[in-house]
């Protein structure tokens, strides 16, 4: 959902200060020669969360960033001079409902939104499929999207899998990071490249208590123990396959549960004993401020980004920080985890199909992808992102993870997992946290008969 951008948009295009929204001389293209596409004339109304249109301010690194406006100014303007494109830039505190008001009363033709929103509307008949404009259009190859996610995710197909209704263009950042500085002060062996929960655990374990060098409190490991979308918890139930639900998203009603099994159980155990590793504040997603950068007293981070660590990289060119942070796969049987993932998707009632179409096409290419990356950081969705720099050892590894990523009923776009799995998971950690963490087989048997109800009352 846009959990991917309140995970990674808010601490990315939240970055950006606007500012001075004149010209820039600065070339957004990547040396990409810009001539005229075509002469289809048409308007396209844009509705995108959170996109950043005016020249600004990066406030972690100081750099200047490029807003919408002046690289459309730059390409999309001289690619398609008689197409005009209505912009409207929403917070993405509002998006859902700004967005599915827009899409009821026909005031928007395409949209960038939130994978979990994408979805919704999808079943609820507002978006258009985009199989047979990808079919007649030969210029525009679905090739070269990371396959996991573009055609195993509920952000972009269908629930059947049948149907091609969005485009990814930006991915979420959720890999396990560990700090290669405090497995030498305790002396533990660095993490394997695919590191599972029994290895995390274990080693997170050792590193819990005064350091022997330094004499501080170190913890052995964070995430986020209120994650609007539990994505730890997702990553737990595919490395213990703990499916949690059989079935089909196309017929919630028909979804079997599988809550309260013994897999199931395991997940919540590595959480009952996970808790005790964390700083307190991880309960409310906060103690980990000062991970990645020098002062860091965290072994091991889930769920992470490495964003502290590439914005102190590139304001100060710190590879000591880059060179200690090291990145490895998500917990998952291939290295997987939950991923965030956020498309451009068209409306039903689009009024110009064709314009519509170049517009989509255009907003989620590489170019656009490069200009998104440099300017805002967000992560490609390119199976080739050449783009992405050298250094960005974070990227890379998400890129790593998307490519073997794929979706789950354990995922927001189930409604009842995001009404009522993920508080009560996240009810859970806290209540572990203190020492008091419930039964966990009443707790998972009280899950499943809840879950029961829920599909028993559907209509």
């Amino acid at each position: 959902m846009k959990k991917l951008l309140l995970l990674v948009l808010s601490c990315v295009l939240a970055l950006s200060l606007a500012a001075c929204s004149g010209g820039t001389d600065t070339d957004v293209t990547g040396g990409v020669e810009i001539k005229k596409v075509s002469d289809m004339k048409g308007t396209v109304r844009v509705a995108l969360a959170g996109w950043q249109l005016d020249n600004g301010i990066n406030a972690q690194t100081g750099n200047p960033t490029i807003g919408l406006n002046d690289y459309l100014e730059q390409t999309f303007n001289k690619m398609y001079p008689n197409i005009k494109l209505d912009l409207y830039q929403i917070p993405w505190e509002n998006v859902k409902a700004k967005q599915s008001a827009m899409l009821l009363s026909g005031d928007v033709d395409v949209l960038y939104t939130g994978g979990a929103f994408a979805s919704q509307w999808y079943q609820d008949g507002l978006l258009r499929d985009l199989d047979d404009l990808i079919k007649e259009d030969a210029s525009f190859d679905p090739g070269i999207y990371l396959e996991g996610i573009m055609n195993n995710s509920y952000s972009t197909k269908s629930p059947d899998g049948t149907k091609q209704f969005g485009i990814p263009v930006a991915l979420g950042r959720r890999m396990t990071i560990y700090d290669k500085k405090l497995f030498e002060d305790w002396g533990v062996e660095p993490l394997s490249a695919k590191a599972d929960p029994a290895e995390i655990l274990e080693k997170a374990k050792k590193m819990t208590g005064k350091n022997p060098k330094t004499g501080e409190d170190n913890y052995g490991l964070y995430w986020s123990g209120n994650s609007l979308n539990g994505s730890t918890f997702v990553a737990l139930t595919l490395a213990f396959g703990a499916k949690g639900a059989e079935g089909t998203l196309k017929d919630v009603k028909s979804i079997k549960w599988h809550l309260n099994t013994p897999e199931m159980a395991k997940v919540m155990e590595w959480l009952k004993e996970a808790a005790k590793l964390a700083p307190p504040g991880f309960v409310n997603a906060q103690g980990a401020e000062n991970f990645g950068l020098e002062r860091n007293n965290i072994a091991i981070a889930l769920d992470s980004t490495g964003g502290s660590t590439m914005n102190e990289y590139i304001s100060n060119k710190n590879k000591d920080l880059l060179d200690r942070f090291e990145p490895v796969m998500n917990m998952g049987p291939k290295g997987e985890g939950w991923v965030a993932v956020d498309p451009f998707i068209m409306a039903k009632n689009a009024k110009d199909v064709k314009a519509s179409w170049e517009v989509l096409k255009f907003l989620t290419s590489p170019m656009t992808q490069r200009y998104m990356y440099d300017n805002f950081a967000l992560t490609p969705t390119l199976k080739n992102a050449d783009f992405v720099s050298p250094e960005d050892k974070y990227v890379k590894k998400a890129l790593e993870i998307a490519a073997v990523g794929h979706s789950e009923l354990m995922d927001e776009a189930n409604p009842f997992y995001m009404s009522d799995i993920v508080p009560a998971v996240n009810g859970f950690i806290s209540k572990a946290a203190t020492g008091n963490a419930p039964d966990i087989q009443k707790f998972l048997d009280d899950l499943q008969q809840r879950a029961e109800k829920w599909s028993a009352n559907l209509k």
